[in-house]
């Protein structure tokens, strides 16, 4: 069951008030590069981004917006950090939504120039906080980073753009410790109706923050929180998007798309399944079909695994059954198995 909260516009699309979670990224190129930052959007959007974050570091970055907004399908997120004047011209020149930390923008009079801003254009705003942004009276009161410190500044920080008179906003309270994380966003789930941004920060290189980002994302969306996600990898952004949209297929969250299956191989393997296995995740990702597809390894469990998919092989001695909708269709050479699964996967439904 999904936590009910606001809805919020993020150019044409709407989080929040039950509305699917979306798959969010952010750009690695520089942003001041317009063609390098539109191809790498254009890229993700493809592979299922549904908004995009670009850091926003100078006036250049500011001003390239403009020409970028013109030029891709998604929605344009400004990452704002510490001067508040970047937020505004990140607004004047199309960003359908901005990051910023109200806490190191500086004076509340500069943080009421960038809500002044947003209030006119009715753009939202998503409060960010992270673990290694905490305050330092909150660190004291705490005794260190904790789960309560970290709500605390967030709700601090969305009060005083409420108390300025908007309240279109986004947060995100994130840290690199997997279970803190998990517990803060369910202590502020019960502590606000916002639209909530979800993700495990920092969360490392493409094996360790995948396996951080499925457990921390997993635990947290399971209990319905969250409403736009991000897995956050020391990677290339496209990985970030492969795996947020199998997190979400995997809780449920998410229809649509080839599931692959594959047996772990054992001593009994007699093909090369590792590497067929591999191809096949390749290959499936070029077909809208929403199948499940099994690769399996030996004639031990392969079969009756096969058969439970609508399309899949079981591995012999070189060769392959192929199978489809529970029955043997034909045997094939192992050098012919993935091109006898792509011949299926083009005229599947047929």
């Amino acid at each position: 069951m999904r936590n009910k909260t606001k809805t919020v516009q993020i150019g044409d699309r709407i989080i929040g008030g039950g509305n699917p979670i979306l798959i969010q990224s952010m750009t690695n190129t520089k942003t001041q590069d317009v063609e390098a930052t539109v191809a790498q959007i254009t890229e993700l959007a493809k592979a299922g981004c549904e908004i995009i974050r670009c850091a926003v570091p100078d006036m250049e970055a500011a001003k390239a917006l403009a020409e970028i907004k013109k030029q891709i399908s998604i929605p344009l997120v400004a990452d704002i950090h510490f001067d508040y004047k970047l937020a505004i011209a990140a607004m004047e020149n199309g960003a359908d939504k901005i990051r910023i930390n109200p806490g190191n923008i500086g004076s509340v009079d500069r943080v009421r120039a960038v809500v002044d801003c947003a209030k006119e254009r009715n753009i939202p705003i998503r409060v960010g906080v992270n673990s290694g942004s905490l305050e330092k009276p909150l660190l004291e009161k705490y005794g260190g980073v904790t789960a309560e410190g970290l709500v605390e500044s967030a709700l601090d920080k969305v009060k005083l753009i409420e108390d300025m008179g908007y309240d279109n906003l986004v947060i995100s309270i994130k840290s690199s410790d997997v279970m803190m994380c998990v517990r803060a966003h369910e202590l502020i789930a019960s502590q606000t109706d916002h639209p909530l941004h979800v993700g495990i920060t920092e969360a490392g290189t493409i094996i360790r923050g995948n396996i951080k980002s499925a457990v921390g994302l997993g635990l947290i969306l399971g209990q319905g929180i969250g409403d736009t996600i991000r897995v956050s990898l020391t990677g290339a952004p496209i990985e970030e998007i492969k795996s947020a949209k199998l997190i979400l297929k995997t809780l449920g969250l998410r229809t649509g798309g080839i599931e692959v299956v594959s047996c772990p191989t054992c001593g009994r393997t007699q093909i090369d399944l590792i590497s067929l296995a591999g191809k096949v995740e390749n290959l499936v990702e070029q077909y809208p079909l929403d199948i499940k597809v099994a690769v399996m390894g030996c004639v031990v469990n392969g079969p009756g695994e096969a058969r439970e998919a609508d399309l899949g092989v079981a591995g012999g001695i070189g060769e392959g059954l192929l199978i489809k909708h529970g029955e043997v269709i034909k045997k094939v050479p192992e050098e012919e198995l993935l091109d006898a699964l792509r011949e299926e996967l083009e005229h599947w439904g047929e």
